[in-house]
């Protein structure tokens, strides 16, 4: 049985990230073994996000931007987010430049195969890939697997579908990004597109919805279609990329110690945003977290506090949404067009203070999130209460 100090499972952006920031640090030498089904070589999804100052993978940052706009159905708002910039990185170039590091690494050994299971033992874990076991110290699974729904949480989804566009006149602005534009048809959901330049002729469009359910994939074509045509005014261009994503967007709590050797990550640990779908920047901070304890204590699991009220607001945000009470459109335009970027883009970060929440809150629909607060709590209170009663009866 071969022996390492961290075994990855998955090779995603979680995964990569992870023993990226493993070999920034002084754990450099321990051994790791990554396990991936197949080699990632498709630029298969975009990854955008915020951040101040440069970043530990500004190099494969394809463009970024300090100018945004938000479109709602009745006000526009443009501004600076300084000392912020939203940036973006394509997949294939993140893959092809962690996989270019990780084949320099003598500390580092990739495997390829269906991982068929994750065994705890009293020393470490056994990681079964394809038939032979593999140990290690600590396993980290990116794997993700969705938990069977459970009552009085959302189970929604960012789904989404973008186009990279050439265009044969110069319609858009490089400088400029659209961060969200809500002039599209709205229904118990929330969609909106964003436009992503590259320069004055190309640009990513993207339509995306947060939703309960997916679409055929003729809905987000027509919207695309119609959205460059009604609100760029391009008639004529070419599609040089098609992308296609979904992210589970649930406030369900997730586990992430599934037994003691093993620490989920990514997704599969929670780190997706229950509101908004954003990941990648959290799965940084998750990865720097991890290397931290690991360096300081021997063991990856960092300290949380057992009560996050950030994620407690993602919860009463969704239930909003999900019992219609508020149209997703009016909250965001609200949110961004009564605040400040960086409060908002700190309060999505869960970097805010106490203050700072409060007074963003107030600029939303009050009574409504206040009722749903209360109301979302009383069922929960209630659901729990019915499932201890159940699980008493079937021991007696």
């Amino acid at each position: 049985m071969s022996q390492y100090d961290y075994i990855i499972t998955g090779a995603g952006a979680a995964g990569l990230s992870l023993v990226y920031h493993l070999g920034q640090s002084s754990l450099k030498q321990h051994r790791v073994l990554l396990v991936d089904e197949a080699p990632k070589r498709r630029n298969d999804r975009t990854w955008c996000f915020w951040e101040v100052g440069a970043g530990m993978f500004d190099p494969v940052v394809a463009r970024s931007w300090d100018q945004l706009i938000v479109h709602g159905q009745s006000r526009t708002k443009q501004f600076t987010i300084e000392p912020y910039r939203y940036k973006m990185i394509e997949g294939g170039d993140f893959y092809r430049f962690t996989e270019a590091w990780v084949a320099q690494q003598p500390n580092i050994t990739r495997c390829y195969g269906r991982v068929e299971r994750i065994e705890d033992r009293p020393d470490g874990v056994a990681v079964f890939v394809n038939g032979q076991a593999y140990h290690g110290r600590w396993a980290f699974n990116s794997i993700y697997t969705p938990e069977p729904p459970r009552p009085t949480y959302a189970h929604w989804f960012q789904h989404f579908k973008g186009w990279v566009i050439t265009s044969e006149t110069p319609v858009f602005d490089p400088n400029t990004a659209t961060f969200m534009d809500f002039r599209v048809e709205q229904g118990h959901d929330v969609r909106f597109v964003y436009v992503l330049p590259y320069d004055q002729h190309t640009a990513l469009v993207e339509y995306t919805f947060f939703a309960p359910d997916l679409v055929p994939h003729e809905v987000y074509d027509r919207g695309l279609r119609d959205y460059i045509s009604r609100h760029l005014g391009v008639q004529s261009y070419a599609i040089k990329h098609v992308e296609f994503g979904v992210i589970p967007m649930t406030d369900m709590p997730f586990t992430r110690r599934p037994s003691p050797h093993v620490m989920n990550i990514g997704t599969a640990g929670g780190m997706t945003k229950a509101s908004t779908g954003y990941t990648f920047q959290r799965i940084q901070r998750q990865s720097a977290r991890i290397t931290a304890s690991l360096t300081t204590t021997g063991q990856p699991f960092y300290y949380e506090p057992p009560l996050n009220y950030h994620a407690l607001m993602d919860g009463v945000l969704l239930y909003v949404l999900d019992t219609g009470r508020e149209q997703g459109h009016v909250f965001f335009e609200q949110l961004f067009s009564r605040n400040p970027p960086q409060r908002v883009f700190r309060f999505l970060d869960e970097d805010t203070i106490l203050w700072e929440d409060i007074a963003l809150m107030l600029t939303v629909n009050v009574p409504t999130f206040l009722f749903s607060s209360v109301d979302l709590a009383a069922r929960r209170t209630w659901a729990n209460l019915a499932t201890s009663g159940a699980t008493a009866m079937e021991r007696e």
